[in-house]
């Protein structure tokens, strides 16, 4: 079944909370944070034993195709999807589905975000055999991260009682719950069968195209009335009908609904090293830093400066007598921020916007 196995890459969001290194044409996934590689490309990278580059597709915005096909070259240019306007993740995900079924009936497709960290890829390949044969008898299959700390910023899946995280099998999800509040986060972390939910999952393309049908029959018609991808009028036709599209993600439009007929099985992933990189903060725990925990991506001097981050190319810069900052320098603007409040850096971009700043977008 090797052959038949595929790579959904999800590629079009904006990272708004790495402004200002992240911009609309230039988001987070396509930027290196913690390597030479762009998040993209070592997205590519780790599945590549398993997924050559010729069975991956990417699903973007017109604005970042361009940019993909130049560090993707190994990709088939056709593969790369742009959405003509944003819809969530459920439709573009049976877009794409539709469009490979149509190449490949047997096809089984495993979906990965472009922008996660994950510092131990052999580890974590070890879980795409199962996943993807977990699929392969029929199920919709998620893969859950083991939490490491009470964390109010993710969903979470819950597992029947008794789960070893690690063992390789898929279970039957008991629930999906939303993002928890501290309270709720430390009694999932206290139970032992809670794993966060990383965005990644596993299923026939044809048994998620019923689904589609199902639960979003509006969506799954509009879809179903595109002619094939190579066909002439494919694009405008998509451009016409894509819009209408409900726009829903893949956990509320399809796994919620599934599980509960049973369609739906996690696997419950022992340590791989993940990370979503939500904030500069996050880049900033997974650097090198020296002995007054300070990190720098290009020449920076620290004097009596504690737990700083700073990332700036092309001048030095020095921090004297400050902690826990993080400075991120850009040819058109600096940003300074409090790493306990670097999830607020979106705030900025939204107040950009209200004051038309499309330059600094």
């Amino acid at each position: 079944m090797a052959s038949h196995h595929y790579g959904l890459i999800l590629a079009g969001g904006r990272g708004t909370r790495f402004w200002p290194r992240s911009r609309t044409k230039t988001p987070k996934q396509l930027l290196p944070f913690l390597s030479e590689k762009t998040l993209l490309q070592e997205t590519v990278e780790r599945l590549r034993a398993a997924i050559p580059p010729e069975r991956i597709w990417i699903l973007t915005n017109e604005h970042l195709r361009k940019e993909i096909l130049r560090q993707l070259p190994e990709v088939p240019r056709e593969q790369v999807l742009a959405e003509p306007a944003q819809r969530n993740t459920a439709p573009c995900l049976a877009l794409a589905s539709q469009l490979i079924a149509q190449r490949d009936s047997k096809a089984v497709l495993g979906v990965f975000p472009a922008d996660h960290h994950i510092s131990k890829p052999a580890a974590f390949r070890k879980y795409l055999k199962p996943a993807f044969r977990a699929a392969e008898s029929g199920k919709l299959v998620t893969l859950g991260i083991q939490p490491r700390w009470p964390e109010t910023g993710y969903g979470y899946l819950e597992f029947p009682r008794g789960i070893a995280f690690g063992d390789f099998q898929a279970h039957p999800l008991t629930s999906f719950r939303e993002k928890p509040r501290l309270e709720a986060a430390e009694e999932y972390l206290k139970a032992g069968n809670y794993c966060w939910n990383a965005g990644m999952f596993f299923w026939r393309a044809s048994l998620f195209l019923e689904c589609m049908r199902r639960f979003q029959p509006k969506t799954s018609a509009l879809l179903a009335s595109l002619p094939a991808l190579d066909a002439r009028g494919f694009a405008s036709k998509l451009a016409a009908v894509y819009p209408n599209c409900t726009g829903i993600s893949v956990d509320y439009a399809v796994m919620e609904p599934a599980s509960k007929e049973g369609l739906v099985a996690g696997i419950a992933t022992a340590d791989v090293g993940w990370n979503d990189l939500g904030s500069w903060n996050a880049v900033y725990e997974l650097a090198e830093r020296d002995s007054l925990g300070n990190a720098a991506r290009g020449e920076s001097l620290f004097e009596s400066a504690t737990g700083c981050f700073v990332e700036a190319h092309g001048k030095l810069v020095a921090l004297v007598g400050v902690k826990d900052l993080v400075v991120v320098d850009t040819p058109d603007a600096l940003l300074i921020v409090d790493r306990a409040r670097a999830q607020d850096v979106g705030r900025v971009v939204k107040a950009l916007e209200s004051r038309n700043r499309s330059d600094l977008l």
